[in-house]
């Protein structure tokens, strides 16, 4: 049977994730909380901050961003795109 919950993100029922996405209580939270959709739309927003603010994954204060700005994306005022930048595909 598929997981379905009311995603926080995109306010609407939805399928939701297989398994656990990050380790932890956030990870838990997000599982019970967010949709797959919603996670995808994550994934491109993780890797526009890294590509702009070219982060580290082996740092663990850039690891340590990256963890608050998912937090806040999907549970807080949400994680916005690094000053500047514009988006290609909607200029």
């Amino acid at each position: 049977m598929t997981h379905r919950v009311h995603c926080v993100k995109l306010n609407k029922e939805a399928e939701g994730l297989e398994r656990l996405p990050y380790p932890g209580p956030l990870g838990e939270r997000i599982y019970q909380q967010v949709s797959k959709e919603a996670w995808q739309m994550w994934l491109r927003h993780q890797t526009l901050l890294i590509n702009e603010h070219r982060l580290k994954m082996t740092d663990a204060n850039n690891r340590q961003f990256l963890v608050a700005e998912m937090e806040k994306y999907f549970f807080g005022e949400g994680s916005a795109a690094p000053t500047g930048y514009t988006d290609p595909n909607n200029p």
